[in-house]
């Protein structure tokens, strides 16, 4: 019975060990130079990073402005990242920030950022 168990018992941790292996696969990262300049410029990336579909994780240096995203691809795209920090009101790469976006920032936000229209 113990030895039953047992190899049950591994063969379901043999199969949750591939399963996550295999979603580990499925993950890619990026890094995306910003327009952010402070703490609530992080918070407001990664907040609104953290509602778009795939993506896993995301982390704001401020030293450099760089956001390193991890998400799924088959869930997301760079594409879409870029839209979303564009959408929050920040440059993402070669993708100025979206007006909209932008006006709703507060004015410490906005300082030494690019020149919006």
């Amino acid at each position: 019975m113990k030895k039953h168990l047992f190899g049950l018992l591994t063969l379901v941790l043999l199969a949750f060990g591939f399963t996550a292996q295999a979603g580990d696969d499925n993950e890619k990262e990026v890094k995306i130079k910003t327009s952010a300049i402070c703490e609530m410029c992080k918070s407001r990336i990664e907040r609104n990073l953290a509602f778009e579909k795939g993506v896993k994780e995301s982390n704001l240096d401020l030293t450099n402005k760089v956001v390193t995203v991890k998400y799924n691809p088959k869930k997301t795209d760079v594409n879409r990242i870029k839209a979303t920090i564009s959408k929050t009101g920040y440059d993402a790469d070669e993708v100025t920030a979206d007006e909209k976006g932008y006006a709703k920032l507060p004015s410490c936000c906005k300082k030494g950022g690019m020149k919006h229209h």
